[in-house]
Formats: C-alpha cells, sequence, structure tokens
C-alpha cells in the first residue's frame, strides 16, 4: 500500500507538496482550514484568524520566470510581475493541470500532531483535525508542514511608549486592506520592509501626509532593470553568484550599492542604512524615490514615544498624527505540533530548513519555512521533491550529531552576517540554497556535461537566469520540457510587453561591464566549480 503523508496548508507549498507526493506515488491527505486554495496570496477582506493576509493591491517582488513551479511555466501573455489575482490564476491553472484539489479537504484545520505509541519503529504520526465541529483522526506515514511563516502579526506595542493613549487607531499591516479608510489622514507607517514601504507608497495617494519610520534604514532595489527587464531575471544567476564568491563581500556590496545610488542617492532620500547592502533582506518597491521627492512620504526615524495626537521621533521632530500602521513582521507558530517542535526566537533548529534533527524517523518536514533573496515557489518544490523521496526510504539523512552541527555552523554563519531582526532568523542564498537541496535530490545541473553535450543550452545554465527549470534536467523527476522552456524563457518574458507593434527590435539584456570583461574566463571557471 501507498503511505500516506498528511500535508497541513493549501497554499502555494502545499500544492507543490500534493503534486510531489503524487509523483512519487505516495497517497497525499491535504488539510485546508479554510475554504480555498492560495494561502497568503488569495486576497479576503476579513480573513481567518493564524492566516497570512495581504492587501488588495500586491504585486509580487519575484518575476514569473524566476518564481513558477519547475515543470508548468507561466503562460506567456501574463505579466512579468503579476497582481495577485494573477498569481491566484496560476495556482488554479496548477491544480487543475495535474489534479490537485481531489486531495484537499477544505475547511478542516488540523488540531494536533503527535507520534504514536510504535513511533520508534514505524515512524508514524495520529493527526487530529475539526471540520464543521466534527472531530476525527486519522494515522499517517508521514507529515508535510505547509502552513508558512506569515501565521502571527509581530506587533511590539511595549516598543512604543505612550501608545495607549493614543487617541487615533492603530493596526498591524496584516490587517490593511485599502487606502480609502485613511482620506486626508496624516499615517505613520512603521517598519521599510517590503509591506511598509509598499502601504506607505499606496497611502500617499490619498492621505494627507505619511510618514515612513524606520530603526536603520534600507537600501531599496527596483523590480524594473536595465533595459526594462526584471531585476531578478536580469541578475539572479550562477554567473553573478560565481562573481559574488569570487569578490570580497566589500566589494560586491560596493558594486551593487553603487548601482542603486545611480539610481537615486539613499544619504540624499534619508534612506541609508548603517549596514551593507547583502546584510539585510531585499526591499523592492520602484514608487518610493518618487514618492519621497514629491514630498508625499516623508522618511523619519525610529518612533520614541507617542502622545494623544502625535508621534515624537527619535530625532525630537514632533508630527500630529491621526493613524499608524505597524508593518513589523510576523512571527510563527505550530500549536498542532506541541511536544514535537519548539519555535525559540522565532527559529526552529532544523536540518536544511526542512527536517527536526532528533526524531527516530524522518517522517516530518518542514516545507517553504526559510526566507530567501529571490522567490520561495521553487524552494518549497525542490523541499517537497527532497521530503518525499526522504519519505519513501529513496534517500537517508546524515547522523543526528551531523545534522545538528550544521545546523549551529548555519544559524552562526546567519547571525554573523545578517542584521539581528525579527525577519532575519531564517534567512537563505537563494542559489546556494537551490543547489544544497538539489544536491541531496540528485537533481543540480552538471555544467561540464552540458558543456560537452549540449553547449547551447551550457551557456543559458550557466549566464543566464537560474530558473526553476534548470532542476528538471536531470534525477528523479527530470522533466522533458525543460530545456525547451529554458530556452524560450526570453520570449516569455517579452511576450506581456509587446502589446504594440513598433519596428526597432528589443535589446538583448545589458550586463554590466564588469560582466563583459570577464565573460569569457567565468565560463570557464564556472564549469570547474561545479564538477
Amino acid at each position: 500500500m501507498a503511505k500516506k503523508v498528511a500535508i497541513i496548508g493549501g497554499g502555494s507549498s502545499g500544492l507543490c507538496a500534493i503534486k510531489a507526493c503524487l509523483q512519487e506515488g505516495l497517497e497525499p491527505v491535504c488539510f485546508e482550514r479554510t475554504g480555498d486554495i492560495g494561502g497568503l496570496w488569495r486576497f479576503e477582506e476579513r480573513p481567518e484568524d493564524g492566516r497570512a493576509s495581504i492587501y488588495r493591491s500586491v504585486i509580487i517582488n519575484t518575476s514569473k520566470e524566476m518564481m513558477c513551479f519547475s515543470d508548468f511555466p507561466i503562460p506567456d501573455d501574463f505579466p512579468n510581475y503579476m497582481h495577485n489575482s494573477k498569481i491566484m490564476e496560476y495556482f488554479r491553472m496548477y491544480a487543475r493541470h495535474f489534479d490537485l484539489l481531489r486531495h484537499i479537504r477544505f475547511r478542516t484545520s488540523v488540531c494536533r500532531v503527535s507520534k504514536r505509541p510504535d513511533f520508534a519503529s514505524s515512524g508514524q504520526w495520529e493527526v487530529q483535525t475539526e471540520s464543521e465541529g466534527k472531530r476525527e483522526a486519522a494515522v499517517f506515514d508521514a507529515v508535510l508542514v505547509c502552513s508558512g511563516h506569515h501565521t502571527d502579526a509581530h506587533l511590539p506595542l511595549s516598543s512604543f511608549p505612550g501608545l495607549e493613549k493614543f487617541e487615533g487607531w492603530y493596526l498591524h499591516s496584516r490587517d490593511y486592506k485599502s487606502p480609502q479608510p485613511f482620506l486626508g489622514k496624516q499615517v505613520v507607517v512603521v517598519g521599510i520592509g517590503n509591506s511598509g514601504i509598499d502601504i506607505a507608497v499606496e497611502l500617499s495617494h490619498t492621505a494627507k501626509q505619511v510618514f515612513l519610520s524606520t530603526r536603520r534604514g534600507s537600501w531599496v532595489l527596483h523590480r524594473v532593470a536595465k533595459n526594462g527587464y526584471p531585476f531578478d531575471f536580469s541578475y539572479i544567476s550562477r554567473f553573478t553568484q560565481l562573481l559574488q564568491n569570487l569578490l570580497p563581500p566589500n566589494i560586491s556590496s560596493f558594486l551593487l550599492e553603487r548601482e542603486l545610488n545611480a539610481r537615486f542617492d539613499h544619504t540624499l532620500y534619508g534612506l541609508k542604512p548603517k549596514h551593507r547592502i547583502f546584510d539585510q533582506h531585499p526591499t523592492v518597491n520602484d514608487d518610493l524615490p518618487n514618492r519621497i521627492i514629491s514630498g508625499r512620504v516623508r522618511v523619519k526615524p525610529n518612533v520614541q514615544e507617542f502622545t494623544e495626537t502625535s508621534a515624537i521621533f527619535e530625532d525630537g521632530t514632533k508630527e500630529d498624527i491621526d493613524a499608524v500602521v505597524f508593518a513589523t513582521g510576523y512571527s510563527f507558530s505550530f500549536p498542532f505540533l506541541e511536544g514535537c517542535v519548539k519555535v525559540v526566537e522565532n527559529q526552529i533548529p532544523l536540518y536544511k530548513y526542512v527536517f527536526p534533527p532528533d526524531l527516530e524517523k524522518p517522517t516530518l518536514a518542514f516545507i517553504g519555512l526559510v526566507q530567501p533573496l529571490g522567490a520561495i515557489m521553487p524552494i518549497s518544490e525542490l523541499q517537497c521533491r527532497w521530503a518525499t523521496r526522504v519519505f519513501k526510504g529513496l534517500q537517508g539523512l546524515p547522523p543526528p550529531a551531523d545534522m545538528l552541527a550544521e545546523i549551529t555552523q548555519t544559524k552562526q554563519r546567519m547571525a554573523e552576517r545578517y542584521v539581528k531582526s525579527q525577519r532575519h532568523t531564517i534567512q537563505v542564498d537563494y542559489i546556494p540554497y537551490m543547489d544544497e537541496l538539489a544536491c541531496q535530490l540528485g537533481v543540480k545541473p552538471s555544467l561540464l556535461t552540458l558543456f560537452l553535450t549540449d553547449p547551447k543550452l551550457a551557456v543559458e545554465v550557466a549566464l543566464g537566469p537560474c530558473t526553476p527549470y534548470q532542476y528538471r534536467l536531470r534525477g528523479p523527476g527530470a522533466w522533458a520540457g525543460a530545456r525547451e522552456a529554458i530556452l524560450t524563457q526570453q520570449q516569455r518574458i517579452l511576450k506581456p510587453l509587446q502589446t504594440r507593434h513598433v519596428e526597432e527590435s528589443t535589446s538583448a539584456p545589458a550586463m554590466p561591464l564588469i560582466f563583459k570583461l570577464v565573460g569569457a574566463v567565468a565560463i570557464l571557471a564556472a564549469v570547474f566549480a561545479y564538477l
């Protein structure tokens, strides 16, 4: 009989978890507490408690070729950066194409996941669920936790003295839906991550004045790179990763910071932080400098305290305000796993951010519990493909002591690199982490083999964007369409832009001069680096 796998959550990670199970001949049962798929990306005016929530206007920060599932390209006429409604449309297409919905039990909450008495030998779990007031329990051979890390709004009210006497209103960004309630108001947005900047920019078109408050500032990337190509499509490649590895960190930071400052000077705009660009999760927004230069957004330091009608900032300035939006991030928890895993300071010790190292049997895995410098969908997919093969016994894990040692090393390395904050506890580097997973699974592309057998494809894999299709070229789960998808990814980027015919042909993405000068050397180095 096929092993039964419980999947908790029907968002993007849950969908690819179902597909990975089916691909390995496992029997998935996905429990989704709401009535629909999509998780974080499904907009609702009044979302259920314990579920991530977005505002109506959200557009994703990763482009379609970089965020798609690896054997199901996003349609070529879809925009490169998709509105949340288009993301949901893609998820529904994916679910229909692979017939995933019949494996989902909607409006079913997971109350408790506990080890069976014979867990040491069987690795089985008892999963207790509730649906329409009725409780049930079932036995599963493995569990995939796909509930994400945007679950519990982090609202550090104790850090803001005087808030209890503030006569206006305040809310967490999770509860922000549209700018209409703020018409004509003076608003402080606390936090300069992606949500904070997006909300400040949107409010600036409606509110009387927006103040964007930040403790430490931020480097702001932009979606649109040189020649109008998506930023991640132009810069996230094995080639750029190799250069970053070869160059001293200060030089890599200097080069990217110089490029960002060429667009707008972060010091001039009051945004420049003390830390370097690679020491922080990137913030992406194309509109902020325009709203600052027009005075619609004013950048301020951290709030020192609130009065009944105003905010006093750490530089001593005082502004009358009507409302506060706290874009202060999220924490995560897994109450249904009480006794099995413990969240401490917003992190869990997991081998490769997937497997608890201290279980007698590796039959529990966490999917999507990372914060990548890139799209999370392809990462979740690789994690699922690896986890399901471990569940089947086709691949093993190192001894617990070795896994714990690696977890400790990874935690120390990330702590040394990143600014200490709530959102830097599960940080991973995009290509290195994907390649780590791919090595576990046996699907990392071999550049040497490609250069010897398919030079055209090899050049695109080495120098082009590191799109998810690269992890379907070989090994378990190889997809016959991967080569064609890689060689045609440029056309899918261009298609939605070419809505008006012009005589002049579109140029290829521009490479920085340093890339052109060392291109030939880097190709050879890349080959040997990935042997």
